[in-house]
């Protein structure tokens, strides 16, 4: 089917995360890292940056095992979501159509898989819930009082996915099928893609995919990432951290997004979170994807500073299960 225009996506809109350990994720997202909680429903806690707009970017909920039940997308237009479905049914893939309300706050949606198994969401309409008077901020451009508690980041940014798969056949698809752009990409000695940055904002990457082999599955999440406004912002983050006795990695510098980075998990699921900063912005039209060969892969991944993991594709514990079965296709 041809349309007018092709559909878009906007932006990264959220992660939703189940944890054995609610408790205890819920202590480090709001108390450590200083997320707002816009509302509890069914057991299920919605949760945003201090200059996050949305509802919510991350949702927290329990469950007998730890794992990311998918990822969500907004899209460009309302009418964007509907025809995000019928290309993706045209091309053979399963969507899910998600009735308004389903997830608290959100309209309708579609959910479908990835080539690798990752559970990916595109919605349109989504709440923009004013906070409470003593939690609101005095800018009229902000949702939360910025530095409210813990590292406090204004916003999400983007996630990384670990796949045990070729990951060429993920990012191929998420640029023929969803319209990313490859930004940086890292290759094999043999010249074979092991991992893309792609974007569809001005960012270096709003999505990341990696070839990882000690993966236990094709759809895992490295991390997810919450960006932070300057570099001291992440050198008082690594306070934070310690002053909890909580183990982190960094800080360091990337050199594919040279930007800032601290690495730390969450007690209670496990998932890896990034606290991100600095970096470059892409407003070129015309870019072209910048290429990173194998031995320049330390300094691709880290610049300096201390090592972020990314590059030991055979760390079997840097992963999260991303990605669950559809249960109902219509």
């Amino acid at each position: 089917m041809k349309f007018n225009y092709a559909p878009e996506i906007a932006k990264l809109g959220h992660v939703a995360l189940v944890s054995t350990d609610l408790e205890k994720s819920l202590w480090f997202f709001k108390d450590i890292v200083g997320l707002e909680e816009t509302v509890e429903v069914d057991g299920v806690h919605y949760l945003r940056a201090w200059g996050d707009f949305e509802h919510h970017t991350l949702s927290i909920t329990a469950g007998e095992e730890s794992c990311i039940d998918h990822i969500g997308w907004k899209a460009k237009r309302k009418e964007d979501v509907n025809n995000f479905a019928i290309l993706l049914r045209e091309a053979g893939v399963e969507v899910e159509e998600v009735a308004a309300g389903t997830e608290t706050g959100q309209g309708d949606a579609i959910r479908f898989q990835l080539p690798s198994g990752h559970n990916f969401e595109i919605y349109f309409e989504m709440e923009k819930p004013e906070p409470e008077l003593h939690r609101k901020a005095v800018l009229k451009n902000q949702t939360y009082k910025a530095w409210a508690r813990g590292i406090s980041p204004r916003r999400i940014d983007h996630v990384n996915l670990a796949t045990s798969m070729d990951s060429k056949i993920v990012t191929d698809f998420l640029a023929e099928k969803l319209g990313f752009k490859m930004r940086e990409y890292l290759v094999s000695p043999d010249d074979k893609q092991i991992s893309g940055w792609m974007s569809v904002t001005p960012l270096v990457h709003d999505v990341a995919v990696m070839s990882t082999p000690g993966a236990k599955t094709p759809h895992e999440l490295h991390h997810l990432s919450y960006w932070l406004d300057n570099s001291q912002d992440v050198l008082r983050a690594a306070d934070i951290l310690c002053e909890h006795e909580i183990k982190f990695v960094g800080p360091g510098k990337h050199g594919i997004s040279q930007a800032m980075y601290i690495y730390v998990k969450d007690p209670g699921s496990g998932v890896r979170l990034e606290i991100f900063s600095n970096g470059y912005l892409i407003f070129e039209p015309d870019w072209e994807p910048v290429k990173w060969s194998f031995d320049e892969m330390a300094v691709g991944f880290t610049y300096w500073g201390e090592q972020s993991g990314l590059s030991n594709p055979k760390d079997d514990e840097s992963t999260l299960t991303a990605g669950r079965l559809l249960t109902s296709v219509e």
